[in-house]
């Protein structure tokens, strides 16, 4: 299967030059080439951000090929039954085009407690909808197991089961993509540890009798052929804002530098079995970043 690349949209506070340019971002996307754009989702985090069902829907109004990436949803803050219609509604007026990433979450307790979800459920909840969702996604009438316990009649319209891909570092989100997944996509992963995990997902695949997942990773890149050094600082600035994060950890997980540094970096990434790549820059201005990353893309899709 030939490498997929796409990039985050500006939905975040940090991005977007000051603003949340999604509409403009997702078209310029499209225009250069790439394959899909993604939005984070979080409902309070360390800065703003937009909900990203809207963001998504926004995008899909400006686009008519780039596919539409949840990156990923927490599904378990959510009430299921309207989550499914959410995806359902957003497949039908995209055209098919949703790519639905699914994670557990849990890194801020207050926006569980927030919602009147206890942390300590999240997984089952995420796995009781996954269970749920090729009915809920295909018109039929579908049950919410364990904590949930409950019917739910017949969603419409329909539009059919986007791609499904489990976000997370763990085990657990490996065996959970084996199990109800089209993908996996990793986050904070150098060349090395994504190697092991995507060994680790056919490991798990074969022990079911079932076909691996493809293997996706998010990366963070700042690309800058003029000057290397502010690219660096401006990203790692990027990831303590967003993240909170100190230097000596997100040091490991920032691409920066000239195009042909970075290419050589998302290339090994690639070399270590991803084939979706989810580029995102950290950096505030996207539609530069755009600009500098879409050749890069161009040339590792084509390889």
């Amino acid at each position: 299967m030939s490498v997929q690349i796409g990039v985050v949209l500006p939905t975040l506070e940090a991005a977007g030059a000051g603003g949340y340019p999604v509409a403009a971002s997702a078209r310029q996307a499209e225009e250069l080439g790439f394959g899909s754009v993604w939005a984070v989702d979080h409902l309070a985090f360390h800065i703003g951000l937009l909900e990203p069902s809207l963001a998504l829907a926004v995008a899909a109004t400006v686009t008519r090929r780039v596919h539409l990436g949840f990156g990923v949803l927490l599904v378990a803050m959510r009430q299921p039954a309207w989550v499914a219609k959410q995806i359902s509604s957003l497949q039908t007026l995209s055209g098919r085009r949703v790519l639905l990433g699914v994670g557990v979450g849990g890194e801020n307790p207050a926006e569980w407690a927030a919602v009147g979800v206890p942390l300590r459920e999240r997984g089952r909840r995420t796995d009781a909808l996954l269970e749920a969702m090729p009915d809920l996604l295909s018109g039929r009438p579908g049950r919410l197991g364990d904590p949930f316990d409950t019917e739910v009649p017949a969603l419409a319209p329909v539009a059919g089961l986007p791609p499904i891909w489990i976000g997370g570092r763990g085990r657990a989100a490996l065996e959970r993509a084996v199990r109800c997944g089209d993908g996996w996509l990793g986050l904070f992963l150098d060349a090395g540890q994504l190697a092991r995990r995507h060994a680790l997902l056919a490991e798990l695949a074969q022990r079911r009798d079932r076909r691996p997942p493809r293997t996706g990773v998010t990366l963070f890149v700042n690309v800058d052929d003029r000057d290397p050094a502010p690219a660096r600082r401006e990203s790692l600035g990027f990831l303590r804002a967003v993240y909170v994060m100190e230097e000596s950890t997100s040091s490991r997980y920032v691409l920066t530098g000239c195009s042909e540094a970075v290419a050589e970096q998302v290339a090994a990434m690639i070399a270590a079995g991803a084939d979706q790549i989810v580029l995102m820059p950290a950096a505030a201005d996207y539609a530069a970043q755009y600009e500098r990353l879409a050749p890069i893309a161009g040339a590792l899709a084509r390889r």
